[in-house]
């Protein structure tokens, strides 16, 4: 069992979660069409929408929005058009940056992407530029509460198929292969636990320490891909500091 975790990190997108919470439904929204057209609107048998599904509720997003975008998605199966693109690049101090998109508009959001870049201080690199320094990782966050015990949380997260488990004050990070991130997240989704956090990101292998002007620069950068609603996921090695990533 590791002695620390990414939750303080999480912290701050959770902040932002509970703070711009319409942003964040429609940025599931998009993805919850995206799986519906890709593999049907049955989450049994679709293995991305039940991912998104389990986002979309660690996001508190309310059941009947849930099933509305799915019944939405499946009706207009045609018509949605939404593209993946993937942007690299570096903010203050050589930070390594990667922006997930997901769009109706190639030209419009690369443009925004670009802005951002060049706006705080950053700027926009080439495909492959900085991907090399992260690893994809299934990621479950539990929140803690006074009933849990740590050790008896890690044998259950091991016995469901865990590689990693780490804790931390507020919550517990449980750390998975892409390939198990389904098998995992459902075990424990079955024993009734509620998720702060659960999908697939990118962890990244070193950080790159900020502080004072360039912490603050760069929190604006972040703050202006949350609002860009073509803007899905955020990854970066910046290690902050923690009065500046505790936002609830």
């Amino acid at each position: 069992m590791s002695g620390h975790s990414k939750w303080s990190t999480i912290k701050r997108a959770k902040g932002k979660t509970d703070a711009a919470r319409s942003a964040v439904f429609t940025k599931i929204g998009r993805e919850l069409a995206v799986a519906v057209k890709a593999g049907g609107p049955d989450p049994n048998s679709n293995s991305s929408l039940r991912a998104v599904i389990a986002k979309a509720k660690a996001a508190n997003m309310p059941n009947d929005n849930i099933n509305r975008s799915i019944k939405k998605a499946s009706g207009e199966i045609g018509s949605i058009n939404y593209e993946t693109n993937v942007y690299e690049g570096y903010g203050v101090n050589g930070v390594a940056v990667i922006v997930e998109t997901l769009t109706d508009n190639k030209n419009r959001t690369g443009g925004d992407v670009r802005h951002i870049f060049d706006k705080c201080g950053g700027s926009l690199g080439t495909t492959g530029c900085v991907s090399y320094m992260f690893e994809s990782k299934g990621i479950i966050v539990i929140e803690k509460t006074d009933k849990m015990d740590d050790d008896e949380m890690m044998m259950v997260a091991l016995d469901a198929g865990a590689d990693d488990f780490n804790v931390d004050e507020d919550a517990y990070e449980i750390v998975t292969s892409p390939e198990t991130f389904d098998e995992v997240r459902d075990n424990l989704e079955k024993q009734g636990y509620n998720f702060v956090r659960s999908e697939i990101s990118r962890i990244p292998n070193m950080t790159v320490n900020l502080e004072g002007e360039a912490a603050e620069k760069f929190n604006r950068m972040l703050d202006m891909f949350d609002e860009n609603d073509d803007v899905q996921n955020v990854y970066h090695n910046a290690q902050l500091p923690e009065e500046e990533e505790e936002d609830d």
